[in-house]
């Protein structure tokens, strides 16, 4: 596992490289808008501190699988059925009473599952602010697990590898082959587009 250690490294390093080689008035390297992450510890924190003004959106995919952890699978499906209105929610203040429903129904059953929405609620909630375009490339990190996915199908064939150079080659391989799709326009990405200029008005056109 060095090899991808040392993969992951040359990558933060050449990122730290870039972050010092900017002017600092620079207005585009500070101009973060939305952030998607799967809640590690921290992540935010340090989001915040490099892009003060990004909105930074926990994936609900992941608080979802969270709060199922702590529910038994005689439970589970039920419960998962009735988290479904807070993420479908037409806006927040439905999702807010959806979550109440769910409280009200499970908390005295499974208080670990519903404290996880209740203590993340700010930061799970930011793509309710978004119009539905938009909230679907929002609301999750399935792009980044994609990416994982890609890596993973250049890996799990092979039983092991002969030198920590050998995975680095692959993980390298996988990743550019990844990041060819990445070139490809987002689908309706004019509308897309149009309804970002309209949230980040003074942040976007002004650039």
């Amino acid at each position: 596992m060095r090899g991808i250690e040392k993969l992951l490294e040359a990558e933060l390093d050449g990122h730290l490289d870039y972050q010092k080689n900017q002017k600092s008035d620079n207005p585009n390297f500070r101009n973060g808008h939305i952030t998607a992450t799967d809640n590690l510890k921290g992540f935010t924190e340090a989001i915040i501190s490099v892009f003060p003004q990004c909105q930074t959106q926990i994936c609900v995919v992941h608080q979802v699988r969270n709060a199922c952890k702590f529910v038994p699978y005689k439970d589970r499906k039920l419960f998962a059925t009735d988290m479904k209105p807070i993420y479908h929610a037409p806006n927040e203040l439905a999702a807010r009473q959806a979550l109440q429903h769910l409280s009200d129904k499970w908390k005295h059953k499974y208080p670990y599952a519903v404290k996880g929405w209740e203590n993340n609620w700010d930061n799970l909630t930011v793509f309710l602010g978004f119009p539905l375009e938009i909230r679907k490339i929002v609301y999750t990190t399935n792009l980044i697990e994609n990416l994982n996915g890609q890596i993973r199908k250049y890996t799990r064939n092979k039983m092991s590898f002969p030198t920590d150079t050998a995975i680095t080659k692959s993980v390298f391989l996988a990743i550019q082959h990844a990041t060819r799709q990445w070139a490809r326009p987002l689908k309706n990405w004019g509308m897309l587009y149009g309804q970002f200029c309209l949230i980040f008005e003074e942040r976007i056109l002004k650039n």
